[in-house]
């Protein structure tokens, strides 16, 4: 069980038990001596009574989580009691300026301010302090609306038994119609706290977000490396949580999966921020004013799911060439790939204009793996003398070792780790690497594709 929703049950249940002990006694003092202020009081506390177990309920029910029927759980349980209680409170205080104005007007109410009249009051006083106390606490720990509502009746008693408590000693001094005043008072302090738990109760059942959710969020998102711009946040609270939809614009350039761990973290990020929030982002990608050459080639690529790889981007005589390498799935004809690859050039023109000059070398992509076979002694000495040639040949790199040699159909795939200093360019070492491949493609036309590990010296 969640240790909030454990908290949130006790201390809710420790108000209803409060509030029976308060609402029977003031009753029975308040019936005892005639008192109009007691006898509010009583009203004051059965309706704390009645929404306490309204606010029990609410914790109980509310804190289910979200089934078929409530894709966004049951935390509005927790409003809706929030709500019930406004109106009984308003409803009291009318109640109580109703039967004090009565007595106001015809004076003819004994009341006898006993000891066990103040007694009970500062009794009550002392229990709404300690109860008031304990609900806000757990209502902040847990973001509980239904608990912080209940603390609000508590706290509201404490002023307005203060209010009883001074009309009791104006009628120990003989002014009878204080008593009344102080009902009135009591209706008072009832309405304000009606009115502020019933605004508060408003807005959330009307989604207002809180006060800065949405721009703390649009900070944090904007925040996060990757995040080009922020179209929409929209927030409203639901119970003690926070449900927050933001829209954010990223490069074209990133992978699907590029994209993902962006979301990914402006998801974490926020909700390490805002305790409680349950957030859903959802991405655009657009062209980046920044966006390279390159950059442009491989995403116009990427958006037909095919790679485009070795793009090379020059200038001649004020005109502009890009070439560049494309990969697409070995099952489709060369009428298909070439399909394909001519609706990327005239993407590619359509954005860099149509004075560029394109050329792409389509290259077949498996998109599955193939069985491959062991090699036998005689090929593996053919294909070592090869490797071994070459690398006499090319100097900069050395120490060849874990050289692996399989077939496929007829043809050898060869690969080795090797050596190269640590301080040689990455462009440097790619053009050794790939000259090596030529030289010993040179040497034995049965290979089909060398790949080389180059590790630092």
């Amino acid at each position: 069980m969640d240790i909030n929703y454990g908290k949130k049950k006790a201390v809710a249940l420790s108000s209803i038990l409060a509030g029976v002990a308060l609402t029977g006694a003031k009753f029975a003092v308040g019936l005892l001596t005639g008192s109009m202020g007691i006898l509010s009081e009583a009203v004051h506390s059965l309706l704390d009574l009645a929404a306490a177990v309204m606010t029990y309920f609410a914790v109980k029910f509310g804190g289910r989580p979200a089934d078929e029927c409530h894709l966004y759980g049951h935390g509005k349980i927790e409003s809706v009691s929030a709500l019930v209680e406004t109106g009984l409170l308003f409803i009291t205080g009318v109640l109580i300026v109703y039967e004090a104005v009565l007595r106001l007007i015809h004076q003819n109410v004994e009341i006898d301010a006993t000891w066990y009249a103040f007694a009970v009051i500062v009794f009550s006083i002392i229990v709404d302090f300690s109860r008031s106390r304990a609900l806000r606490r757990v209502a902040k720990e847990t973001n509980s609306q239904a608990l912080e509502a209940d603390a609000l009746h508590f706290s509201s008693d404490i002023y307005s038994s203060a209010a009883v408590l001074a009309g009791l000693v104006f009628v120990r001094f003989g002014i009878i119609w204080a008593d009344a005043v102080a009902a009135i008072a009591v209706a008072v302090f009832i309405s304000l706290a009606g009115y502020c738990l019933g605004k508060r109760t408003i807005d959330v059942l009307v989604d207002r977000a809180p006060e800065g959710i949405a721009d703390r969020a649009r900070e944090i998102a904007g925040s996060v490396e990757g995040v080009a711009r922020i179209n929409r946040v929209r927030a409203r609270p639901l119970g003690p949580n926070i449900f927050i939809e933001i829209s954010i614009a990223i490069s074209r350039k990133y992978s699907t999966y590029g994209a993902q761990e962006i979301i990914r973290l402006v998801q974490d990020k926020i909700k390490l921020d805002m305790a409680g929030a349950e957030v859903v982002v959802q991405a655009e990608s657009i062209q980046l004013d920044s966006e390279t050459i390159v950059e442009k080639v491989q995403a116009l690529a990427a958006k037909h799911n095919l790679v485009a790889h070795d793009v090379v981007a020059d200038k001649l005589d004020d005109k502009q060439y890009i070439s560049y390498d494309l990969e697409a799935p070995d099952a489709l004809t060369i009428k298909e790939a070439h399909d394909l690859a001519t609706l990327i050039e005239e993407e590619i023109k359509a954005e860099l204009g149509e004075g560029v000059e394109l050329n792409s070398h389509i290259e077949p992509l498996k998109n599955e793996a193939v069985l491959s076979s062991n090699v036998s002694r005689e090929e593996l000495q053919k294909v070592l003398e090869a490797l071994n040639k070459t690398d006499e040949e090319v100097g900069e790199i050395s120490d060849v070792h874990n050289v692996l040699v399989r077939k496929i159909g007829e043809k050898y795939f060869v690969s080795f780790h090797c050596l190269a200093l640590a301080d040689i360019s990455l462009e440097k070492v790619h053009d050794v690497t790939s000259r090596f491949e030529y030289l010993m493609k040179e040497k034995m036309a049965e290979i089909k594709r060398v790949v080389i590990h180059v590790e630092p010296k």
